[in-house]
């Protein structure tokens, strides 16, 4: 009996010390498996240290290469730069040699931003090339026995900004006395292109504006699309709400008819008029009173002038007094005129085509011209008319089916327009 009870204690003491043993492996196993899986989380070197994480740049894991930024100096080229930098001849051949859609080393520009990554020695060879011919776009060149180019875009953020004002001198003055892009300036008068005369805008009148605005690595990258606006100019209102039904997005106003007219109110930007329509005007050449049947725009020598509105090109040539001069016949009752033109737009010549907005010419001083200027005339069934006093019809109206989905787009945008205050100049929505 008393050998009995030996036994069973042996036993009974066998399995509670196998049982705390067990434990105790078990405890270990799953301590040393947490430091396993933490040490492939948290990347921890022999020490148990936790290491900080690599840098990368543009992909590339530079902890052991260096990093050089630069921007390319007038006069430089890519020889220029990558010769101090341990790179050979042939390797900038083979540079030269890329196709041109993804890297043309000729287009490479003074004042834009550059960045090489070499290696840590005193050799500093490089390795890669990268070039950001904007604040978006990058071609990252990888240097060596083979030559790689690839193009990448940095990560843009977009930020919804709005921005008001009232003009005191001009739109432009106004937009960057807000301390907002100059290029807004370009996109309103896109939007407003057909019922506003830029040239004509008065103190006093004013704008809401909504847009995009994009940054990289917080800094300005330019600007997107507008989103809505408003405009009061000469005692009426005119929104432009967007909406694409089907044949790209447009601005409407209101009711829904398209801010896009068959013609634009003027044929060229940001300038003033040095002379308007007139049937008796002193010749600043000749010194006699004579009509002037049309519109003196003054602007710079080489300015654009675009047609305003599709149609047939019937003369590009030489015209005496008129200088070199476009005519453009854009349908069985309107047809305008482009003078004294320092030279013609790219394949201008009588019988081609051109459509609204197209280049047809730049700004010039030819005929009879004190200085350079465009003299822009209309004429509706064959007689001048004052090109400021031309009310065209608007193109591609809401349709009807579209008219109810329409409303609602439109209703939101001018509750948005309605809230914001004149008095505040610009702000993040």
């Amino acid at each position: 009996m008393k050998k009995s009870l030996i036994i069973a204690g042996v036993v009974i003491f066998g399995l509670i010390a196998g049982y705390f043993i067990f434990k105790n492996v078990k405890q270990y196993q799953a301590h040393n498996l947490n430091k396993v899986e933490l040490a492939d989380t948290l990347s921890v070197d022999s020490t148990g240290l936790q290491l900080p994480p690599p840098k990368i740049l543009y992909g590339i894991n530079v902890d052991s290469l260096e990093v050089y930024e630069g921007v390319v100096q007038r006069n430089e080229n890519l020889a220029n730069i990558l010769s101090k930098f341990n790179v050979g001849a042939q390797v900038i051949n083979k540079i030269g040699n890329l196709p041109r859609e993804i890297f043309d080393v000729r287009k490479i520009q003074s004042r834009k931003p550059f960045t090489i990554i070499h290696d840590k020695d005193s050799m500093k060879t490089a390795r890669y090339f990268i070039y950001q011919p904007n604040p978006i776009d990058y071609v990252m060149v990888k240097l060596g026995d083979s030559v790689i180019a690839n193009p990448g875009k940095n990560r843009v953020d977009t930020l919804f900004q709005t921005l008001t004002g009232t003009i005191e001198y001009s739109l432009y003055q106004t937009v960057v006395d807000h301390e907002a892009s100059p290029l807004l300036v370009n996109n309103l008068s896109d939007v407003y292109a057909w019922e506003i005369d830029f040239f004509g805008l008065q103190k006093g009148d004013q704008f809401k504006v909504f847009y995009e605005e994009y940054e990289v690595k917080g800094q300005p990258a330019g600007i997107g699309p507008i989103k809505a606006a408003w405009f009061y100019h000469m005692g009426e209102e005119f929104f432009a709400v967007p909406y694409d039904q089907g044949e790209g997005l447009e601005f409407f106003d209101e009711e829904g008819k398209s801010l896009r007219k068959t013609f634009l109110k003027a044929p060229l930007k940001y300038s003033r008029i040095s002379s308007g329509f007139s049937n008796s005007r002193l010749h600043p050449v000749l010194k006699i009173r004579r009509p002037h049947h049309g519109v003196d725009y003054a602007a710079p020598r080489g300015t654009p002038v675009v047609a305003v509105g599709d149609g047939v090109v019937t003369k590009a040539k030489y015209s005496g007094g008129a200088g070199n001069m476009v005519k453009i016949k854009h349908n069985s009752n309107y047809e305008t005129a482009y003078l004294h033109l320092w030279k013609y737009g790219p394949d201008i010549r009588g019988g081609v085509r051109v459509k609204q907005g197209q280049v047809i010419g730049y700004v010039g001083s030819t005929g009879l011209s004190t200085g350079p200027h465009l003299d822009f005339r209309f004429y509706k069934n064959g007689s001048a008319v004052d090109p400021l006093k031309i009310d065209p019809p608007s193109a591609n109206p809401i349709k009807e089916e579209e008219m109810a989905n329409y409303k609602k787009v439109r209703d939101y945008w001018v509750n948005q327009l309605n809230e914001i205050s004149i008095k505040k100049a610009q702000e993040v929505i």
